[in-house]
């Protein structure tokens, strides 16, 4: 349940963020209500995600996860760049998380 829990806070937090660039700088009233929305659920959900999963594995998975696809919904629907360094970063940002997860596991 908690792996589920933490997919939702994800998602919340992506789709907050994703808002916040249409916003306009918090000017735009439905895109800024729907970044407040989506912050407050993110947090709720990975507080319920820290009952059941270690704090250090939750937050480079939320953190990790919500970084790499911001980057990728960047590239998608903001027409920003990629370049060696963004796909190196993706990697890095990735790989981190994947190692905290195996040291974790014991």
């Amino acid at each position: 349940m908690g792996y589920l829990l933490l997919f939702g806070a994800i998602a919340a937090e992506v789709a907050a963020t994703t808002a916040m660039k249409y916003s306009d700088g918090l000017t735009r009233l439905w895109p800024s209500l729907l970044t407040a929305l989506g912050y407050v659920v993110s947090f709720a959900l990975l507080a319920r995600t820290l009952k059941s999963l270690s704090i250090g594995t939750a937050y480079a998975i939320w953190s990790g996860v919500g970084t790499a696809t911001i980057a990728v919904l960047g590239l998608m629907l903001f027409g920003e760049g990629l370049n060696t360094t963004k796909v190196a970063g993706i990697v890095l940002i990735v790989g981190g998380v994947v190692v905290l997860n195996m040291g974790g596991a014991h």
